[in-house]
């Protein structure tokens, strides 16, 4: 009895205020044994990832995330143990200050993790842009339940209100900054033009190199790098160029008005009919257009793919000038013919040679 009274007593003795030496023992308990638990299901994560074809789920990172989220466990145990969670800290407790933080924690790495998978099978460009907006979007909402769970939303709301004046200049002076936020969430949702996209935005053309939540930057075709702030894009008139797959090329073809009109038109007919790029639906048109004042001018529209545009469009102009020539069909120079009201003559000088 004596020896049990005796380890008793030890087990009661207070180590700090309020925390006893047989607290202490728990906490240490309850802390390994959440640390061993987690040691385990890390090693039953990482053998179930190499029998599974949901590696986007099950694998290494998963694992660390779940031993992770034990040795917080173990923590949060070990203080709820030693009955520190019920200790006060200004307005809100311990207790609340670890479950606040546990939380955010949590959501941090499952919003990250989320984000990590869009990016590594996305379909596109756009996804990029969607898995940070999700990502920053996630973490805000974990913050701010982060801080309803610490109980200090009012005294934030407080501090907030008496920091007005200082709220309302830094405001004004990150107007421009919320704007390009605003109008590149805007820009997501309504899709004008994505990565790789050639676009004229004003007197700005090229191809769409990035696309971020403040600016975008576009490669011009002289290879010079140009950022716009999303504010100044979303309202600028956007010429996309590619954003359907196939574009109508318009060229101008003058012909003397000697030649053969019909000929010509069959000519130029049988060279876009030979040219593999050029979109038999919608079909080529050829036709006068114009009468000008050296020669006639006949149209051609030939549709082709978007992104071979350019290219098909010199071949076009080169191989209709090649057959017109072959063909015997003139493509005159501009004319003038002068009348001049008075006669004019010409005094011719003889010399000798």
């Amino acid at each position: 009895m004596n020896t049990t009274a005796v380890a008793t007593g030890i087990l009661k003795m207070t180590i700090l205020p309020g925390v006893t030496l047989e607290n202490v023992l728990k906490a240490i308990l309850v802390a390994v044994v959440l640390v061993f638990v987690g040691e385990l299901s890390k090693k039953a994560v990482i053998r179930a990832s190499k029998e599974t074809e949901m590696t986007w789920i099950l694998n290494e990172d998963t694992a660390d995330l779940v031993f992770k989220l034990f040795i917080l466990g173990a923590f949060i145990g070990s203080l709820y143990v030693l009955g520190i969670m019920k200790i006060k800290v200004g307005p809100t407790t311990v207790g609340n200050l670890a479950f606040a933080l546990g939380f955010f924690y949590i959501s941090y790495m499952i919003a990250r993790k989320s984000k990590d998978y869009l990016v590594q099978s996305k379909k596109g460009p756009e996804d990029v842009i969607k898995a940070k907006l999700f990502y920053y979007l996630f973490v805000t909402l974990a913050f701010f339940l982060a801080l309803s769970f610490a109980g200090i939303v009012g005294q934030l709301g407080a501090l907030l209100a008496a920091a007005g004046i200082t709220g309302i200049v830094l405001g004004f002076s990150a107007q421009t900054v919320v704007s390009n936020f605003v109008s590149g969430v805007f820009m997501y949702f309504d899709k004008p033009l994505k990565i790789g996209d050639a676009v004229q935005v004003g007197e700005v053309s090229g191809i769409v190199e990035d696309i971020q939540m403040l600016s975008t930057r576009i490669r011009t075709w002289d290879g010079t790098l140009v950022r716009i702030p999303n504010e100044k894009l979303f309202n600028s008139n956007i010429t996309n160029l590619q954003r359907y797959p196939a574009r109508r090329v318009d060229v101008k073809v003058g012909i003397a008005y000697s030649a053969d009109m019909e000929k010509a038109i069959e000519v130029i007919k049988k060279t876009l009919n030979e040219m593999p790029l050029v979109l038999a639906e919608p079909e080529p048109k050829v036709y006068v257009d114009d009468l000008g004042d050296s020669a006639v001018i006949i149209g051609v529209w030939a549709w082709v793919p978007s992104e071979k545009w350019f290219e098909v469009r010199t071949q076009i102009v080169e191989r209709i000038k090649r057959a017109l020539d072959e063909a015997g069909i003139e493509i005159p120079f501009p004319q003038r013919v002068n009348w001049f009201a008075n006669e004019l003559r010409v005094k011719l000088e003889e010399r000798d040679y």
